[in-house]
């Protein structure tokens, strides 16, 4: 029996990617949390490579990150390491949304220990998703970069002043979770972003492209990760897709609109 079909046995939601890192299965929503050629490979390609992250994490200023799904809470971990590998002194602050926590024991299982420079990390997760109580959390993950994790649905989330440079936006796909790729959920990202705010997601949808459009951003196709012909770049400040193949945001949101999809 190898190590995989171990883990298979003690949790049948648990796969290894092509990649060799872990995702989970959500019967739920009947989809992986990751792409399955790769769940840190599809990760840091969509949130750390193709926004600006890694060259703004240069910069001594602090970064605010928010994230529609925090999930396996991949996107965390590899931003630690990232922060440990480059001896980072300026507050990093992630927020984070998830209505549908995994439990410590899974958290347990997770191999994203093989995939880190700075491999104690990991042992974090279980110890978040043990004491995450209904509402928003705040952890200090290290010296500098600290978690604030809203336990609940995305229309629950209410902020107080967060002005979000980056946002992660990495929720189960339109096919299945259509609710987190409104119209609406753009605008209310728009209101918790910079003005330079840039978004980043894995899906490609004409719609999901329209909503973002109707909603004010600024839209952009960029190469997907792994076997994904495209993703999306958007901003609230066009001079962030310069150099981007953008879209006919005008045409797009009048489609949407007009829900002609």
């Amino acid at each position: 029996m190898t190590d995989n079909e171990d883990n298979s046995t003690r949790n049948n939601n648990l796969r290894t990617t092509e990649d060799g890192s872990h995702t989970l299965y959500s019967r739920q929503f009947d989809q992986h949390y990751h792409n399955p050629n790769g769940a840190v490979a599809e990760s840091r390609h969509n949130f750390f490579e193709k926004n600006g992250l890694l060259d703004r994490l240069s910069e001594p200023e602090s970064i605010t990150i928010l994230e529609t799904g925090f999930g396996t809470g991949l996107n965390l971990v590899l931003l630690a390491d990232e922060y440990l590998n480059r001896k980072l002194r300026h507050a990093v602050h992630f927020y984070s949304i998830e209505g549908f926590p995994v439990d410590a024991e899974t958290a347990r299982s997770f191999n994203y220990a093989n995939h880190l420079d700075h491999p104690e990390l990991v042992d974090k997760l279980p110890r978040i998703f043990e004491q995450i109580e209904p509402g928003l959390n705040k952890f200090e993950l290290i010296p500098g970069v600290t978690l604030h994790l809203f336990f609940g649905l995305f229309k629950e989330f209410n902020p107080a002043n967060l002005e979000a440079d980056f946002i992660f936006h990495d929720p189960f796909s339109p096919a299945v979770n259509e609710e987190l790729w409104t119209g609406d959920v753009f605008k209310k990202l728009a209101e918790w972003s910079s003005a330079d705010a840039v978004l980043t997601t894995y899906s490609a949808a004409s719609r999901a492209r329209g909503a973002m459009a109707w909603a004010g951003w600024h839209v952009a196709r960029e190469k997907g990760a792994l076997d994904k012909r495209e993703m999306t770049v958007a901003s609230r400040n066009p001079k962030k897709l310069a150099h981007l193949e953008s879209v006919n945001e005008e045409r797009l949101a009048r489609r949407y609109e007009t829900n002609d999809f």
